[in-house]
């Protein structure tokens, strides 16, 4: 058994060593070097049982960075807090508790932002794409990618528009209630000033503390200040595609590429060492910055983890008890078995039907593109108002993505959606902030009768088909969804008719209405019920009548939660 697992190990070490002159394993207090030549020449089995069978648990775990000492070398992460959290899924079970300002924030602001916003082409993953499939692009534009590789953008990173205060205003007006920036993307370039790798905008770059900035002129607009790390999908995120000149195994920039090893990244590679250089960054940045949210991508999902993302979970939320501050995890799919709030990639994998988990959100795009890209389209602020509605009658929350230049600038197309839709809040945030499901989510041509098999949303880790945003068609009259809050219904029109609204969920065999009022104006609208439906006599149309309108009704009715 030893000696066929030796053997196996071997074809996969010749498959991963192919590219290069010399394979590097790595273990966990080791360091050991095969030349290609004198690998292929040992054919002792022993030796190799030796080499590969007795270290095939952590054979793709080939990764330790810098050498320990150097500057960049991966952190060792601090010890834990004791109480009150403990790193099991029992004890997240028992303490941890959605946190109240996010149910009733309903939606925020997530940020993309970092070196890929340089090259700006493709979408965020220019790294990956530089060293496999666009590398071509990339050498006539900037030179081969072992000559101006990855890190070259990183003096090309200087942020001279960056102004966090501008960011704040315009996110305040734009009616959002939290704030998450990507604090570390895939490529492992952190957005602030650390001080256990020196591969970060505070050290290189703008050497400025981009996210320390930013959550303190969120704050001072009274919003939420979380973050985002998706480095755990760092590890194999750029191996390089074979015959790709590159700098990726260079030592001297082993702290920033890995250096990367081969396989799938979110498919469980990553060492020790690299996880817990992960939850010692996890614990920098909450340590340095407190955020209220800490957002992790799909990295997190395998079972393999869960050791680590245990200790990061209790260390956060220990230190969030010190701090007195409601404070939550958001994760996708089952990555956090308790302790998260849920999140979902685009509406096109949110749930359909009402949702009653104790929290969740979609985390959604208004461009074409998570990054800033040249050419990236912008979809009309109709759109993202529709969808935050949406999600609004279902119980969830709208994490709206913005992609800032290269420069620090936010495109004026994406300035103007963010205002549309904070103009359409400040009129009518009632239907929204605070909000919880009506006993059914809406009526109208584009509900379903039923919940669809989907009903409770997609998945972004499990093989599928691939999701694309679908031309919506257009609403009808007849389209209303439904929210509670403050004692009333919500009822929120699709489309607004020249005069009268019917809503036949409030039929006069199915409610008493007493009063029917336009949020904000407090101005009575004349009703009637008919067995058919509520007719509403609306006012004059005005020029805001692309977006959804909103009736604030009251009387015997079946609220439902509240």
């Amino acid at each position: 058994m030893i000696e066929q697992r030796a053997f196996d190990c071997r074809q996969v070490a010749l498959r991963t060593i192919i590219p290069y002159p010399r394979v590097i394993f790595f273990r966990s207090h080791s360091l050991m070097f095969y030349s290609r030549r004198r690998f292929l020449a040992d054919t002792g089995r022993t030796a190799a049982s030796t080499l590969l069978a007795s270290s095939l648990p952590d054979f793709v775990d080939a990764q330790t960075g810098a050498p320990s000492g150097a500057p960049d070398a991966y952190a060792v992460p601090k010890p834990m807090i004791a109480e009150p959290y403990q790193p099991t899924w029992e004890s997240l079970r028992d303490h941890y508790s959605v946190p109240k300002w996010f149910n009733d924030a309903k939606f925020g602001i997530f940020i993309h932002w970092g070196l890929d916003s340089i090259p700006a082409r493709l979408n965020e993953w220019y790294e990956r794409h530089m060293y496999t499939t666009d590398a071509k692009w990339h050498t006539e534009n900037y030179g081969s990618p072992n000559k101006f590789g990855y890190k070259d953008f990183i003096p090309m990173f200087t942020a001279r528009k960056y102004d966090p205060t501008e960011w704040a205003q315009l996110f305040a007006e734009a009616g959002a209630r939290y704030v998450v920036p990507v604090a570390e993307h895939h490529d492992g370039f952190a957005m602030w000033n650390s001080d256990i790798t020196p591969w970060c905008a505070g050290k290189m770059g703008p050497k400025r503390d981009l996210i320390g900035e930013l959550a303190t002129a969120v704050r001072r607009k009274n919003l939420i200040f979380g973050v985002s790390n998706h480095r755990m999908e760092h590890d194999a995120f750029a191996y390089p595609a074979p015959g790709v000149p590159n700098d990726e195994f260079d030592p001297k920039y082993a702290g920033f590429y890995g250096p990367p090893i081969q396989g799938e990244f979110n498919k469980s590679n990553a060492s020790l060492a690299f996880q817990n250089d992960w939850l010692a960054r996890v614990q920098e940045l909450v340590d340095k910055y407190e955020p209220q949210m800490i957002y992790f991508d799909n990295g997190v999902n395998t079972r393999t983890y869960d050791d680590v993302k245990l200790r990061a979970a209790a260390y956060y939320y220990n230190r969030a008890a010190e701090w007195g501050k409601e404070s939550t995890l958001a994760t996708k799919d089952v990555a956090y078995l308790f302790g998260s709030v849920q999140d979902f990639e685009k509406q096109a994998r949110a749930p359909k039907w009402i949702y009653n988990a104790a929290g969740w959100q979609v985390d959604d795009a208004p461009g074409s593109t998570w990054g800033y890209t040249n050419g990236m389209t912008i979809r009309s602020p109709e759109s993202v108002v529709r969808e935050l509605v949406e999600l609004s009658s279902m119980g969830g929350n709208l994490l709206l993505n913005v992609s800032p230049m290269g420069d620090g600038s936010i495109p004026v197309e994406q300035q103007e959606v963010l205002l549309e839709v904070g103009k359409w809040l400040k009129a009518n945030g009632d239907a929204v902030y605070g909000a919880r499901p009506w006993i059914r989510m809406g009526e109208g041509p584009l509900m379903p009768l039923e919940p669809p098999g989907d009903w409770k949303g997609g998945s972004t880790a499990q093989q599928g088909p691939k999701i694309e945003r679908k031309a919506v068609q257009p609403p009808s009259e007849e389209d209303f969804r439904f929210t509670v809050a403050q004692g009333a219904l919500y009822a929120i029109g699709y489309s607004r008719p020249a005069r009268d609204a019917r809503i036949t969920s409030l039929a006069s065999n199915k409610a008493v209405v007493e009063r029917v009022t336009i949020p904000g104006s407090g101005d009575h609208l004349k009703f009637r019920q008919t067995p058919g439906g509520l007719v509403v006599s609306l006012p004059e149309m005005t020029a805001a009548a692309k977006m959804p309108y909103v009736l604030r009704i009251e009387g015997n009715l079946p609220i439902g939660a509240s």
